[in-house]
């Protein structure tokens, strides 16, 4: 297949093209570079499958009719302004990039009939109460205005699905991590916290530290994101990834950092987007996917230390 991927020079955009590639197809990626980074994508030069890097934004509609004119089969759209911090402190910026910027998208996907796999995230949801986590009929609760950017991208998506007939699917991963993360900014508390230790630099938790997040390596995330565009199962659905076991940032800390003198707490720049709990239920992508996470966190978590030990110039 002809596919697109936006966003496709950042973290998790990166293992998505890698996947795509993998499996055979022709893959284009658009990215403004925002946060990714063309560092990601260097090693795909070269591939039999790659068909080149695009520099743009995707509000710019006429470079986006430009690009469409390859005759996608399906695109992977997960650019993004994804910092929750940045949304509170301007919303307008995340607003645009996250509602217009997807609203352009999923115009060129109407019409050209081109299947849409819709990147979310799991800080829609409110705090996990059920023992087994969060599935997606969980309420949503938009305490940033990412949140609510995404959950308004989520749902013109899904408009399109009933009002049109396309085939779109949102997809909702829990926190991913893994190599090719930044080790600053949003989402990056894994390597942050590797990032820090190997260093010898004391590894400092925002507020309680008793907040849990339900960690993804990053494999198992591109897995689940590819598999959901080529399903026809899932149209029109909202599917959860995660490894269906959360740990509390002041135990993520701990598994990283041995020496507990090297860990300290500092306050919240926002308490009130925290969620305290995340723990996912992924039951959903494995009745419809046969999807299942493949790589523990304690794994996870040596294959991303050795990643940043050897990569130093890429985070």
């Amino acid at each position: 297949m002809n596919v697109l991927v936006t966003g496709g020079a950042g973290f998790i955009g990166r293992w998505v093209v890698k996947r795509l590639l993998d499996d055979g197809h022709a893959v284009w990626a658009l990215d403004d570079l925002s946060n990714g980074r063309l560092e990601n994508i260097a090693e795909f030069e070269g591939h039999s499958g790659w068909r080149g890097f695009t520099r743009g934004d995707i509000k710019d509609m006429a470079l986006l009719e430009t690009l469409f004119s390859n005759r996608f089969d399906l695109c992977y759209h997960m650019g993004a302004s994804i910092n929750v911090q940045d949304s509170i402190d301007e919303p307008r910026q995340t607003f645009d990039n996250d509602v217009i910027g997807t609203f352009n998208v999923l115009e060129m996907c109407r019409h050209d009939r081109v299947k849409m796999v819709f990147m979310s995230t799991c800080m829609v949801y409110d705090m996990a109460t059920d023992p087994a986590g969060i599935n997606e009929l969980h309420p949503t609760k938009p305490a940033s205005p990412y949140a609510g950017s995404k959950i308004a991208g989520e749902n013109m998506v899904l408009s399109y699905w009933y009002a049109y007939g396309l085939p779109t699917v949102v997809v909702r991963p829990f926190n991913t991590y893994g190599p090719f993360q930044k080790t600053g900014g949003e989402g990056g508390v894994v390597a942050v916290f590797i990032k820090r230790s190997l260093a010898g630099d004391t590894l400092n938790i925002y507020g309680s530290g008793e907040q849990t997040r339900d960690l993804l390596y990053v494999s198992d995330c591109a897995r689940f994101v590819v598999e959901a565009g080529y399903s026809d199962k899932v149209n029109g659905q909202i599917l959860n990834a995660g490894l269906g076991r959360d740990v509390s940032v002041n135990e993520l800390a701990a598994l990283i950092e041995s020496n507990p003198v090297k860990i300290a707490h500092v306050p919240h720049i926002h308490p009130q987007s925290e969620i305290m709990k995340l723990l996912c239920d992924s039951r959903k992508a494995g009745k419809l996917l046969g999807w299942s996470p493949q790589v523990g966190l304690e794994q996870g978590l040596q294959l991303t230390r050795q990643w940043i030990e050897k990569n130093p110039q890429l985070i």
